[in-house]
């Protein structure tokens, strides 16, 4: 099972370390020091990343795959789904790391209405030299920034990450889109990864925002028959099926696991009342809820 990565998981992953007040909303760093080597792994993040990159990569982007070679910027946020694996040894870059908070503190509006970030954009731009050049000199400023005392480094800091974000804009993403994968697979790959993003339910107050066939085929930017296809090709089940199996291992886990009562696990998991999760939950293992949970603490 996949959990969030909150920036204070990623630094105790990758640095062995607690992050201070203010890397716990912006940072930049460098791929080299970063322990995880040279894959950029998938994990439900609660933070947005910009990366810097110059090397052969492969991206795979929702529903896409784009292979680079030379020098990249891409926009990762985390409402959609990203892997990267590096094609060779010699890769090199930097990039950081902020809160949606930090940022539309200084932009007085919502950062994921920005275009870049639209769920059918891929914000992956291949940079030529003066380019590279502009980038490579905004991250050098955010980080003399970072290491400065000046009162307003972080209005300074948020203005260049406006300033990157307008130039990304006035470019058009890199279509080089990496045909030898095949389509079906690369499909179920991101929705799988998609799918486990939603989990684990962590309050009541956060409930499962994707529920149906429909809401990942929206999110993946492809028709829902398409996906359905894609998924009964590759795995021999479709969409639904696939959904309700990881809801009701969610399920499971709550009822064993948490002090939530059936009704709470009920709407975090998105059914509209109780007696429909009931149902739900029977027909998948014989059982009620309630004696489920029951059955499980008379053998602890």
């Amino acid at each position: 099972m996949y959990k969030k990565e909150t920036i204070e998981a990623f630094y105790k992953n990758n640095y062995h370390q607690t992050p201070g007040e203010e890397e716990m909303n912006f940072n930049v760093l460098n791929y080299k020091k970063c322990l995880e080597g040279d894959v950029i792994p998938y994990r439900r993040r609660d933070y947005y990343k910009v990366t810097f990159l110059t090397g052969h990569y492969l991206l795979h982007y929702g529903d896409k795959s784009l292979e680079i070679k030379g020098t990249l910027l891409a926009f990762f946020s985390p409402e959609i789904p990203y892997t990267a694996d590096a094609m060779q040894v010699d890769n090199k870059g930097a990039y950081f790391i902020f809160r949606e908070a930090y940022f539309n503190e200084f932009y007085k509006g919502n950062i994921r209405d920005l275009p870049i970030f639209a769920s059918k954009t891929i914000p992956i731009y291949q940079l030529d030299e003066p380019g590279a050049s502009f980038v490579e000199k905004m991250l050098d400023k955010m980080t003399d920034e970072m290491n400065s005392d000046y009162e307003f480094k972080h209005d300074l800091i948020r203005s260049y990450i406006l300033e990157l974000l307008h130039f990304a804009l006035k470019m058009q993403p890199t279509e080089n889109l990496y045909k030898n994968i095949d389509a079906k697979t690369r499909i179920t790959n991101v929705f799988n990864e998609l799918l486990d993003r939603q989990f684990p339910i962590e309050s009541p107050d956060r409930p499962l925002n994707l529920r149906s066939a429909g809401d990942y085929a929206e999110k993946l930017g492809i028709h829902v028959n398409y996906l359905n296809r894609a998924l009964r090709t590759a795995t021999g089940i479709t969409t639904t099926e696939h959904i309700n199996e990881r809801i009701i291992r969610e399920a499971i886990k709550l009822l064993k696991h948490s002090d939530w009562n059936i009704a709470e696990i009920c709407y975090s998991l998105g059914f509209e009342d109780p007696s429909h999760f009931n149902h739900f939950f029977k027909r998948q293992t014989n059982l009620r809820p309630s004696h489920y949970r029951m059955q499980f603490r008379n053998i602890k």
